[in-house]
């Protein structure tokens, strides 16, 4: 059976300092509750088992539950940082709040508790707005907290198969990197992102490479291509609507076009409910150009409201 972790674009792109298992530990809690269909409130006391963490990470219950209990007390000292827009004046927010606000222990049974604040439950469940989803086969075998993150970054750009420039000094907060870690370019490359490609390339279901963006000599940002393997790739073709008449293709027309189509007010509107408000795209012109080009070049079926090329008409 598929289990899903679903977290909130806002969560994915937030900058927070989890351990290996801190992240397995509150992945776990975010996909039990969804299997179990009761969900996530915010006086949900979660439960995860002992057994669910051996099977998972393929280690015994004995380790597991206390590898889970060292994490969730270091889960309860974590806080996270995210960003949003103020909805009256449209000025970014910075919060800062506790992932959780309750933890306990039953050793006999194997079991950690745990309840998320109320800060956090809404970016973990607000599942009415376009989220990041992912089998949570697919990190099992990460044990790299720095994979991890980037595989979360990465795959909200699935749609487009590569990102924006990620600039350096918050690509270095969300994959949790502390301000006094790796702090030489060489050591953050070896110990940080080529390891997390590495396990990414090996254990999951794209592969992925990078790029670097300088001004002058000093390095600024990267940038990530990827693709879903082969055996991936099948599963998502044999799902995909097949329909792809002469009238929605973009055969023919450049980027410069498809700009002027990403940013035609009718294709905004006739599209906007395919990101949220809290992802790149949401919030940012050109991150939404950036992906609805790609978007439209990768898998023009998804724009079948009208024509693609009536677009260009204003």
């Amino acid at each position: 059976m598929t289990e899903l972790v679903v977290k909130d674009n806002a969560l994915i792109q937030a900058s927070y300092t989890l351990d290996l298992v801190e992240q397995r530990l509150m992945l776990l809690a975010i996909m039990e509750a969804r299997e179990t269909g009761k969900g996530i409130k915010p006086d949900s006391l979660l439960q995860v088992h002992a057994h669910s963490y051996a099977e998972h990470f393929d280690v015994n219950k004995e380790t597991a539950y206390t590898v889970m209990k060292d994490a969730s007390k270091g889960l309860f000292d974590r806080y996270v940082t995210y960003h949003d827009k103020n909805p009256n004046t449209g000025k970014d927010r910075s919060f800062h709040c506790r992932w959780v606000d309750k933890i306990g222990y039953e050793k006999d049974t194997g079991i950690v508790y745990l309840r998320f604040t109320h800060d956090v439950v809404p970016l973990i469940t607000r599942l009415e707005e376009q989220f990041t989803s992912y089998d949570i086969e697919q990190i099992s075998s990460l044990n790299s907290a720095y994979a991890i993150r980037l595989y979360e970054l990465l795959i909200q750009w699935r749609s487009v198969g590569k990102t924006p420039i990620f600039d350096l000094q918050q690509f270095r907060q969300q994959l949790g990197v502390e301000t006094s870690q790796y702090k030489t370019m060489s050591n953050f490359k070896k110990y940080v992102l080529d390891f997390a490609v590495q396990q990414i390339n090996e254990h999951t279901d794209i592969t992925a490479k990078y790029d670097q963006h300088k001004k002058g000599r000093i390095i600024t940002g990267f940038t990530f291509k990827f693709k879903v393997k082969a055996k991936s790739q099948k599963a998502i073709e044999t799902n995909r609507d097949s329909d792809n008449s002469d009238m929605f293709t973009v055969e023919g027309l450049n980027d410069k076009q498809l700009g002027r189509i990403a940013r035609n007010p009718s294709f905004m509107a006739d599209y906007n409910h395919l990101v949220s408000a809290t992802s790149p795209a949401g919030q940012d012109q050109k991150s939404w150009e950036f992906e609805m080009i790609n978007r439209l070049k990768k898998d023009p079926s998804q724009f079948k409201k009208r024509p693609i090329r009536d677009y260009l008409e204003y």
